[in-house]
């Protein structure tokens, strides 16, 4: 078949958290008009009328690849490697593929160069070196033999990924920005993965003239995903720690540019606060989205319970009614207890695996 401009394109996938798959085909559907097709375990597979760099829009997502072939009949034995080679080799339209990605990827100057990508979770009765290698074997006579294999920065990426029974192969189509944002200048230990701030932010769906606060706001992220879906959105952050306020102010700089000239330093503003007495009048603020600290990121000696008791009070105080307020929670039950006593609805809740250990994203509604 010969690809041509009104060919419609391939399905593609995206890679996001495991977890985020339902929120992540929402915001496809939502802003791009996507045809989801799967939602499985970090991978969503959808269609869309048109092909453009609009994909590179979406903030729930780390990754977007055009998909060569995908399975969930894996056997977890050795056969399944003659199966990955088979598959890379005989399931893609080549011709089609190379034409897409062209589309959306510049062809590179001088001498193309391309990677390969495995990646396997779960016991399997072979390793992902073998999985790699049995993929290199389809690929034979697909890429051409001018073409150099490199580790990093490739012009072509062509990526598996292998979760028990279920396998997907793709050519990439984004970049290393779409998973670490260009915004991204300053880090600090433990810091919010963006995609997981985004969805914090899809979950409360603020009006452009709605201020969100983020009360432990660290680096910044979650600030910073906000004005990444709306370049003029209202944000007030704060945090004890001024190496975060330090952080956070270098990471939401990126934004400055497209903001109006007149607008000065004070429009974002960062305050040196404490989240359990914030400086705040009574429901002042109509939208909240947090990361409050657990695991690592909280000493032996402190209660997690302890610190959502003291947390959500003060947080009831200053949300309006109604109210709405996103929150990762490390504990369950420790949260819902407090907020249910200051009459707080649990509206969404997705378990995510952050930092190894797995929390709750959850969408809370002051009544």
């Amino acid at each position: 078949m010969h690809a041509g401009k009104t060919d419609s394109p391939p399905a593609l996938y995206l890679m996001t958290l495991p977890g985020l798959e339902t929120l992540a085909a929402e915001e496809a559907a939502q802003r791009l008009g996507a045809e989801i097709k799967r939602v499985h375990k970090g991978v969503v597979v959808f269609r869309l009328h048109s092909l453009n760099r609009e994909i590179f829009r979406l903030r729930l997502a780390e990754d977007v690849f055009l998909l060569l072939w995908g399975t969930d009949q894996l056997t977890y034995r050795a056969r399944d490697l003659d199966l990955i080679e088979t598959w890379t080799s005989r399931e893609p339209d080549w011709e089609r593929v190379w034409y897409w990605h062209h589309q959306i990827r510049p062809r590179p100057r001088g001498k193309p160069t391309y990677h390969l990508v495995c990646q396997m979770y779960g016991e399997h009765g072979y390793r992902r070196v073998d999985a790699l290698e049995a993929l290199a074997r389809g690929l034979r006579g697909k890429i051409p033999g001018s073409w150099r294999p490199v580790e990093e920065d490739a012009a072509v990426e062509i990526w598996l990924t292998i979760r028990g029974k279920t396998a997907v192969c793709g050519l990439r189509l984004s970049d290393a920005t779409m998973r670490h944002r260009e915004y991204k200048v300053e880090h600090l230990p433990a810091s919010l993965r963006p995609v997981a701030a985004a969805a914090l932010i899809w979950l409360v769906q603020p009006d452009p003239s709605e201020l969100v606060l983020d009360p432990m706001c660290g680096a910044g992220t979650i600030l910073a995903e906000r004005l990444g879906f709306a370049r003029a959105g209202r944000i007030l952050g704060g945090d004890r720690e001024w190496s975060a306020l330090r952080a956070a102010r270098a990471n939401l700089e990126y934004f400055r540019r497209f903001r109006p000239a007149e607008e000065d330093q004070y429009s974002w503003p960062l305050l040196r606060w404490d989240a359990r007495r914030l400086p705040l009048a009574a429901k002042s603020v109509p939208v909240l989205a947090c990361n409050p600290p657990y695991g690592k990121q909280i000493s032996p000696d402190e209660d997690i319970g302890l610190l959502y008791r003291e947390l959500v009070p003060e947080w009831h105080r200053v949300l309006t009614s109604p109210g709405r307020a996103a929150i990762l929670v490390a504990d369950w039950e420790a949260f819902a207890h407090p907020a249910e006593r200051c009459g707080w609805q649990c509206r969404r809740r997705y378990r995510v695996l952050l930092l190894g250990q797995e929390v709750w994203l959850t969408l809370w509604h002051k009544r």
